[in-house]
């Protein structure tokens, strides 16, 4: 497994469908995993620190374990099949669940669990981005810097 950070979300054109992509640490591959509005907005607000009034779904989680004393320590992406990720959560008491990663992502950010990804994944999904194209990286996080998590509307999840 391989530590990933998140890089952000974006809206792919002319699908309009959210991405969240993800960088490899200590390495040179980005992982773009294709989610849901819904996913989009609470990764968005996660990564700018914005708290809603009410909590979102992922907010009332996190709300839950802190209540029940349950510590999540991992989110792993673990597979790609047919073109869907999987992936788990994994908690201090060794319990694994399995989640949708865009869900898994938005929780881990908000609980500061770090977020790895499996080999053959980032094998099979993974984009190589060398050094020298680090410029169009900065160009896409400045993007990300511009837009706010209404950008992505709120209808449905995938």
């Amino acid at each position: 497994m391989n530590e990933l950070d998140v890089v952000g979300v974006r809206v792919e054109m002319p699908s309009n469908q959210p991405i969240v992509l993800l960088r490899e640490v200590g390495g040179d591959r980005y992982l773009p995993i294709w989610i849901g509005p819904g996913e989009a907005t609470a990764i968005a607000f996660a990564q700018q620190g914005m708290t809603p009034v009410r909590p979102l779904t992922h907010d009332l989680f996190r709300n839950v374990l802190e209540a029940v004393g349950q510590r999540l320590t991992a989110v792993r992406i673990t597979d790609l099949r047919e073109g869907v990720f999987y992936a788990e959560l994994v908690f201090a008491s060794g319990v694994e669940v399995s989640a949708r990663p865009s869900d898994a992502i938005a929780l881990a950010l908000r609980t500061g669990t770090p977020i790895y990804g499996a080999e053959d994944v980032l094998d099979e999904a993974g984009i190589a981005i060398p050094d020298e194209q680090e410029d169009e990286v900065e160009r896409f996080r400045e993007f990300l810097d511009q837009i706010s998590p209404e950008d992505f509307g709120s209808s449905g999840s995938q």
